[in-house]
């Protein structure tokens, strides 16, 4: 009860490189992705392998603050978990595969424990909603930043 698991992709018109980048900007997400209203970097490893950022993202039903445990693998996954918030548990990741041609699909992947309490309040067709908002609209709003951003 009360977890939220889903991927969607996008065939992106930009070389992986610069979706790559975009999408492990996590300070500057906030650009692309509006529902994450703060991101602050907490710490960093030395080759920037690994950071830890605090966010609040709305949630819609209320806010949700989260201290994540980003993981770079340039340039073709991002991994994420949260170590600390207000949700049970989130995992998620990014994947990317060159399609040639200065094209990528970018193929993002989320799992939400929402908890006892919240899992009790969100159910059935808010479920679904809060899969789209969460996890099926994401790489559209990747590859609409990134192509607007290049034309």
């Amino acid at each position: 009860m009360g977890k939220l698991e889903g991927s969607a992709s996008a065939e992106i018109e930009a070389p992986i490189e610069t979706v790559y980048a975009v999408a492990a900007d996590v300070e500057r997400s906030p650009r692309w992705q509006p529902e994450i209203k703060v991101v602050e970097c907490l710490e960093r490893d030395e080759d920037g392998a690994t950071a830890l950022f605090h966010m609040e993202t709305d949630g819609g039903v209320r806010q949700i603050d989260s201290e994540m445990r980003f993981s770079f693998e340039p340039p073709n996954r991002i991994v994420w978990t949260q170590e600390d918030g207000a949700l049970k548990a989130v995992d998620g990741s990014w994947e990317l595969e060159d399609l040639g041609d200065g094209r990528t699909r970018a193929t993002y992947w989320m799992e939400v424990d929402l908890g006892r309490k919240l899992g009790m309040i969100l159910r059935g067709p808010l479920v679904g909603a809060l899969r789209g908002h969460l996890v099926d609209s994401m790489p559209g709003k990747l590859k609409g930043f990134i192509e607007d951003e290049s034309s």
